[in-house]
């Protein structure tokens, strides 16, 4: 037995070097490569399945039956072998019959053997074939084996590409097939752009793999590192607000992955395998790829993302590929399309070319997510298919409202986006005329419309739409960028520029709302690791007050940073009134302690509370003597008054916010505060839709806080509505609900002139 993944993989590749470089056939050579690991790894099976003509075929084999080779064939997804290709992932079993996916082909004789184990040959990101391995014994194969696979599978992408073997150009002829296609993903950062299509880089076709100088290999690597970090910090020096708070956290952070000395290890480590400098990244890359289809936690796969940027750009300086469409300069208003982008990365670009990004992944907490929002550009993220669809110069419309790029459109389709285009301009000039204009009804009620907010920069939104204050300030943005946990100094820093910027309006800030689907990689524990429901687990309140180290930091923060000026502080998903009490006397021991010390404090402190958890609804009566306002957070409230998980994509839109059980629950919390003469609003995505807004308002609430580019529309719908005719009307309509409340909604709504598109 083989003592590392290294020694294994170079036992094998010393010996297939010679095979390759011999001039006989590619069957030839596949026969003696199964021979050639067999033997190496022990083991009674070794077979080679390409992809050809959209199936698997078995290529090569040593110990299944020989007259099975060129006649078993097997589709994307069909047994274990399928299964492999399809997903671009490792299978290893003790019992392959045991697997759900095991599919027997009886021509081959493989009933006499129990354990299996499997990888992909992966060539441009997809599975080109497979390497299997099998054996009499029921055993795992040991992580070593299975690297050493992994390994020899990336030699033998090589060999197979060379000579024409697999569907390998099958991707790039679906890419030139002709007419319109729609693309639908995730809006990340919305707006409307058009642009040429542009490839933010060439692939890296690695040409070699099998080393011959393996310290010559080192050293480039070794190099090719240096050059990287100098690129890293001449870009993070070079950004136009590098030192504007956030932003710097999140490049900090991209920094500290050019330097992570794991990285280099794990690529030396292939290298002593015996694979060359661009093989070895590759090789790296491969398995961080697979790792992050195992990551259910999206701020954590973010930061793999990072990490693979990084080796992209690695990849490209050994292999002197430098070229990225940055580099190389925008000629005409482009819409760049990546995989994904590093925030650095994108950095680079010519904002005045740069119209939209298109992304195969990405997602809402990505840095680069937060570094486009801040350029003003538009993200289109988790779009499937864009290789095979997209051609380099296709022209594209990006439109984020929809969620979707049009590829190729025809001229009916272009007439149509600038249509949408025209009256998208229109509305925001509309909505900018009426930034100074109260959000008064028809009928002289002074509605109150906030802003959520989380970065620095977010503050100016209030001058941009004439909003009242920010409702809600989302303090934990701060920590989702640091790459450790922020210090009370840097936090001070960040709320007293946000006070100073928001002015006289009011500002309150959510203390951190950290754990559940917002985990903290410097803060990670067991319990957080193991829960099976984090939205319903440890999270919010909840671990602030575990922490309290945490949040006593967090609370004096605030009180220094607020000197002179009344502080609004909301605590996040109180389910008891002891919970509050608890967050209560923590804040109000910070504030003595710092009246002790002869520290300027605040005017005044306002203490609020979030009601996401329907059980406190149940304790209101013992809560509002504490309280001086309650923010209703309807984006919890939903997922748990129906038990529907918000991110669950069957379930995200099957239960409405304007259900009877919604509107009748939110109706009974508002007229309890109001009656106890405390504040109440609402702050959620509910807020910022006008129909739901409308009703909101029927339902008794004055106060909303929504995002930036929500409040012109609702402010717009506000001055259009007169209050007193809908709540004569919502208090029939939640008596008696109709079969549609929301076709309810919209028909009054139309018929009284109420502006709610």
């Amino acid at each position: 037995m083989v003592t590392s993944a290294a020694a294994a993989a170079r036992e094998i590749l010393t010996r297939l070097h010679d095979v390759m470089a011999a001039r006989t056939n590619a069957q030839a050579k596949l026969n003696q490569v199964v021979q050639i690991i067999g033997e190496a790894l022990n083991t009674e099976v070794c077979s080679i399945y390409l992809l050809r003509d959209g199936v698997l075929e078995l290529f090569a084999t040593r110990g299944l039956k020989q007259e099975a080779v060129h006649v078993t064939t097997l589709a994307l997804g069909e047994g274990l072998v399928g299964t492999i290709a399809e997903r671009v992932e490792t299978l290893n079993l003790d019992e392959a019959t045991s697997h759900p996916d095991f599919a027997y082909k009886p021509e081959t004789g493989e009933e006499f053997f129990h354990s299996f184990a499997g990888v992909p040959i992966v060539r441009r990101e997809r599975a080109v074939g497979v390497l299997a391995v099998q054996h009499a014994d029921s055993r795992r194969y040991d992580d070593v084996e299975i690297e050493a696979l992994q390994t020899v599978a990336m030699v033998l992408a090589e060999l197979i590409a060379g000579a024409g073997l697999t569907d390998d150009h099958a991707a790039a002829t679906d890419a030139q097939r002709e007419g319109s296609v729609r693309l639908t993903g995730l809006k990340l950062v919305d707006g409307m752009a058009r642009g040429n299509a542009v490839y933010h880089q060439p692939r890296v076709v690695i040409e070699h793999t099998v080393a011959e100088d393996t310290e010559a290999e080192r050293h480039r690597v070794y190099s090719a590192f240096g050059k990287m970090r100098e690129q890293i910090e001449r870009m993070t020096n070079q950004a136009e607000f590098g030192v504007a708070g956030e932003h710097q956290d999140v490049l900090d952070t991209y920094k500290m992955f050019a330097y992570d000395e794991g990285c280099s290890r794990r690529i030396n480590e292939a290298i002593d395998s015996g694979l060359t400098a661009e093989a070895a990244i590759e090789r790296v890359q491969q398995r961080t790829r697979m790792r992050m289809r195992e990551i259910s936690d999206p701020l954590l796969a973010d930061r793999m993302h990072d990490l693979e940027d990084l080796s992209n750009r690695l990849l490209r300086i050994v292999s002197g590929q430098l070229g990225t469409a940055a580099q190389l300069g925008l000629r005409q208003d482009t819409i760049l399309i990546a995989r994904n982008l590093g925030p650095a990365e994108l950095l680079e670009y010519d904002r005045r070319r740069l119209k939209g990004v298109v992304l195969e992944e990405g997602s809402l907490t990505a840095h680069v997510t937060i570094v486009a929002r801040a350029m003003g550009v538009p993200v289109l993220g988790r779009v499937k298919d864009i290789r095979r669809t997209i051609v380099e110069g296709d022209p594209l419309l990006l439109d984020g409202a929809q969620g979707a790029v049009i590829v190729r459109p025809t001229q009916v389709m272009d007439e149509a986006f600038d249509a949408r285009l025209i009256v998208t301009q229109k509305r925001r000039a509309e909505f900018a005329a009426m930034r100074d204009e109260p959000p008064v009804s028809r009928d002289g009620l002074r509605m109150t419309v906030m802003v959520n907010a989380g970065l620095r920069d977010d503050v100016g939104a209030l001058d941009v739409t004439g909003a009242d204050g920010i409702g809600l300030f989302r303090t934990e943005f701060q920590f989702l960028v640091s790459a450790t946990l922020p210090q009370r100094e840097k936090q001070q820093r960040l709320y007293r520029d946000v006070l100073d910027k928001a002015g006289d309006r009011p500002v309150i800030f959510r203390t951190v709302d950290i754990g559940g689907d917002k985990a903290l990689p410097y803060m990670r524990s067991d319990e957080s690791m193991t829960e099976e429901n984090p939205a319903m687990g440890w999270r919010a309140l909840r671990l602030a007050l575990d922490r309290d180290v945490l949040m006593k930091a967090q609370a004096r923060a605030l009180i220094e940073a607020a000197a002179g000026r009344t502080l609004n502080v909301m605590f996040p998903m109180v389910s008891e009134p002891w919970e509050f009490d608890q967050a209560h006397a923590l804040f109000e021991a910070q504030r003595r302690w710092l009246d002790e010390h002869h520290k300027p404090l605040p005017n005044a402190i306002r203490y609020g509370a979030m009601l996401e958890v329907p059980a406190l609804a149940e304790v209101l009566d013992l809560l509002l003597p504490r309280i001086d306002f309650l923010s209703i957070g309807t984006n919890d409230l939903t997922q748990f008054l129906f038990a529907a998980d918000r991110a669950h994509p069957r379930l995200a839109e099957r239960y409405d916010w304007l259900s009877p059980a919604i509107l009748r629950f939110i109706r009974r919390v508002a007229r309890e505060v109001i009656d106890a003469g405390k504040l109440v609003g609402v702050c959620g995505e509910m807020g910022g839709r006008t129909l739901e807004a409308m009703a909101l308002i029927g339902l008794g609430i004055e106060r909303l806080s929504i995002t930036p580019a929500a409040v012109g529309p609702v402010k717009a719908m506000i001055r259009s509505l007169d209050v007193g005719a809908l709540r004569a009307e919502m208090a029939g309509w939640l008596a008696s609900p109709p079969d549609d409340m929301r076709a309810t909604l919209a028909e009054w709504a139309a018929r009284n002139n109420v502006a709610t598109l």
